[in-house]
This record gives C-alpha cells, structure tokens and sequence, in this order.
C-alpha cells in the first residue's frame, strides 16, 4: 500500500482541462510537454505516481510527485519546458535590440570596412561601438538574428540583394539591379 501523499493533485479548472488533454494529443507538441500532460491527466484519473509513470513508459514516481506540487503550485507553467541549466542568459531584450539595430543600419564602408553585414564585421562593428556590447560572439548574433527571421540562405548575407556599393571614377555609388527580385524568385 503506497504512502499518503504529501501534496494531492489538485483539480483542474476547464481550462487546465482541456488544455492538458489537447497537448496530450499533440504530435507537433514537445515530447517532454506530452508526457508531462499525459502525466496529470493519468494523476487525476485516480492512478498512483508509480502507475502513472509506467503508463507513459517512465519508471519514476519522485517525478511524477515533483510535476504535481509543481502543478499545483504553478498551474500549466509546469508542464512548459524551464532553463536546463548551466550560465543563465546574459543578453536581455535591451541587449537584442541592440544587435538588431546595429544589422539594419547601413554599414558604412569606412567606418565598418565593409558594404555589406557578416557576422564578423557585425561582432566588429558592436564590440567596437561606445554603447555596443563588448563581449557578444558570433553565435549569439546569429541566434538573435535567427529569432528575428534572418536567413543568410535567402539573400546570400545580411543585407538587400540587389542593391551594392561600388566604386566609380566619381566615387562611391550605390547601384541597384531592378532584376533582383526576379532573381531572387
């Protein structure tokens, strides 16, 4: 006979209901989101931890005890997935808007040594300006990037195809190609 439980599942609210029973249904869901939810939904069917846990193929009974209480204390937050561990995040939402607004600015050709935006010359350009971020790799430019909807697949860098500085006997100038789009397409 198992233990009285220190903290019993709680019941659910409509919401929580269904919300729990679609992401166990779910096949684009997290896995770890399913099981969890598959978890709660077998608690509150009147399984025990350790009966529950080996119907979603898990053999622990400490989880499925962990995943109530922090049920019960954090709603359907606990079945989302947390921080893993390791470093916490050291860019905040300041800091990506920061890089963000440094890859739509124009590069200038003498200042950045550049006409066009990689990750190098932009990790440059940010480490090098008086309110840039003096530490950012080329890693988490791009995953900013990536977040934001930056490719470098569709248009070969980080700036608008088509158009290019070049140097001509008057200068610098900027020419555009009006077939680019159809090129690009």
């Amino acid at each position: 006979m198992s233990r009285r439980k220190k903290d019993p599942l709680r019941p659910f609210t409509d919401d929580e209901q269904t919300a729990l029973e679609q992401l166990s249904r779910a096949q684009s869901a997290p896995a770890t989101q399913v099981i969890r939810s598959k978890l709660l939904l077998a608690v509150a069917a009147g399984l025990s931890y350790l009966d529950a846990a080996h119907a979603v193929g898990r053999r622990s009974n400490d989880a499925v005890s962990r995943l109530v209480s922090r049920f019960n204390h954090e709603g359907l937050a606990a079945v989302h997935l947390r921080h893993g561990g390791g470093p916490s995040r050291i860019y905040g939402p300041a800091e990506r808007a920061r890089i963000l607004a440094e890859v739509l600015r124009t590069p200038d050709r003498a200042r950045d040594g550049t006409a066009t935006w990689s990750l190098t010359t932009l990790q440059h350009a940010l480490r090098s300006a008086p309110d840039g971020l003096p530490k950012v790799s080329t890693f988490v430019i791009l995953a900013v990037l990536h977040d934001a909807g930056f490719t470098w697949q569709r248009n070969r860098t980080w700036c608008d195809t088509g158009t290019v500085v070049r140097q001509r006997k008057a200068g610098l100038q900027q020419v555009t190609d009006p077939d680019a789009h159809a090129k690009k397409c």
